[in-house]
């Protein structure tokens, strides 16, 4: 159902979804306004009007595209759209004007009206955000290499760091970049393990696109994917077992720790990690059960380190 908007609004949100997706037929058009083809072709026409050159082009991967050295509209924003984008800015990163990210903001308050930019420039300066510890910020040069490649469906073959400092290179076929609770992941298909792998972006040294070409899967949910497989793949395998029910320890355990599954009475939680330190120290010592660890000799050793010294800071003999 079309919202109620103006023709010259309707006729500015075609140029935006012809902006981002070129070659985008009627019929993709009229379902992204919410209206008819003839509707949807009424706006394109109102474009032309306007002297923005708007192609037709025909055939399998035809549909309207903007003509090369267009010249667009200069963007506007409400201001309730540019308060949401000051936030969310602040919602992932300190500001500091001095980086790209504080650079970029500033530039677009600036750029804002005053009775629009106000606001956004109150809160720019008098707002602070600390990020989630949990946060990472990848490099734009190697984000935008592996978002290209997954447009363009190349397979690249990437040089990866580890938490725990390995290096490697893998083949993959890059299927989408998920961000996850301030955390960008590649999710992609490795041609060595012939598996499905994750991979954080900002542990990426490297991405080399070349000449092949893959297929995504056509029914790929890109977050469920990300959220089976985050804990998988990772050098050290990794088995706990609990006596309690699988429905109280899931709402304790996250997507990165592994598969938790039924067994017996209770369950067994199967993963993997690249950092056994860190698994024993940050994610089974916070749960509130009983548990075993009946596999991953680099996890037992860990668990055991971490015990000794627990229980070292309360006195011999415990």
């Amino acid at each position: 159902m079309a919202t109620d908007l103006s023709p010259t609004a309707r006729a500015l949100r075609a140029l935006e979804v012809l902006q981002t997706r070129p070659s985008t037929t009627a019929a993709e058009l009229a379902r992204r306004l919410g209206v008819t083809e003839r509707a949807a072709r009424r706006y394109v026409g109102i474009l032309r009007e306007a002297g923005i050159p708007v192609q037709s082009v025909r055939g399998p991967y035809g549909g309207y595209r903007l003509g090369r050295g267009t010249r667009l509209p200069p963007v506007s924003f409400t201001e309730a759209e540019a308060l949401v984008l000051v936030m969310a800015v602040l919602d992932g990163h300190t500001f500091d004007p001095d980086d790209l990210v504080g650079s970029a903001l500033s530039k677009v308050v600036r750029a804002l009206p005053e009775t629009v930019g106000r606001q956004a420039a109150a809160l720019r300066e008098h707002a602070a955000a600390t990020p989630g510890r949990d946060s990472a910020r990848p490099h734009p040069a190697i984000t935008s290499a592996l978002v290209t490649a997954v447009a363009g469906r190349r397979r690249v073959l990437v040089s990866y760091r580890s938490e725990s400092g390995n290096e490697w290179q893998a083949e993959v076929d890059p299927w989408a970049v998920v961000v996850r609770h301030g955390r960008w992941y590649l999710l992609c298909h490795s041609l060595r393990a012939d598996a499905i792998r994750t991979y954080r972006v900002d542990r990426v040294e490297a991405v080399h696109e070349t000449d092949q070409v893959f297929k995504r899967p056509e029914d790929l949910d890109p977050v469920a994917a990300l959220e089976e497989h985050l804990g998988l793949g990772w050098e050290f395998p990794t088995r706990v077992a609990f006596d309690a029910p699988v429905e109280e320890v899931a709402r304790w355990v996250r997507p990165p720790m592994g598969r938790l599954e039924p067994s017996g009475e209770g369950c067994v939680l199967v993963g993997s990690t690249s950092n056994p330190a860190m698994y024993a120290q940050e994610w089974l010592a916070r749960l509130p059960f009983e548990l075993r660890v009946e596999g991953g000799e680099e996890l037992r050793t860990a668990v055991k380190e971490l015990a000794a010294r627990f229980g070292r800071a309360v006195g011999e003999g415990f």
